[in-house]
Formats: C-alpha cells, structure tokens, sequence
C-alpha cells in the first residue's frame, strides 16, 4: 500500500526543491514533479516527491481527518 499525504510548502530552495511543513516537521522535498507549486500550496507528498497540488479545502478536510484518528487511537 502506498502512502501520500498533504503537506504545506513554507519555502522553495530552487527550482526542483522545497521546504514543507506536516505536523510541525519540516521537510525538504522534490517539487520536480509541480513546478508550478508556490509557498502556501498545499501539495501531495509520497516519499520525498510533491506528485499534485490540492486546494486548502481538501488538504485541510485530509489533514483534520487524520488527527481525529490519531486522537480514537488507544
């Protein structure tokens, strides 16, 4: 099974990486893939590459769903 998850860009290093922000960890990623991707895009992370853009409404809706189970967890 494959896993990507939404993530905020808060830098861009260069023209192929940037910096994003999940959970209060920042990370430098690939935006190879969305060369459009801009600071405050929220963009979908798998293994260390940006492979789409979402809107704030998806990405927030995404993110708040999966705190809410983290927080049913026992």
């Amino acid at each position: 099974m494959c896993l990507a998850l939404p993530a905020l860009i808060v830098e861009l290093q260069n023209s192929d990486n940037a910096v994003v922000e999940l959970g209060g960890v920042r990370k430098t990623i690939s935006i190879a893939l969305v060369p459009e991707a801009r600071i405050g895009d929220y963009v979908i992370v798998h293994v260390g590459h940006a492979i789409g853009l979402l809107d704030v409404e998806e990405a927030e809706a995404t993110l708040a769903l999966f705190a809410e189970l983290a927080q049913s967890r026992p």
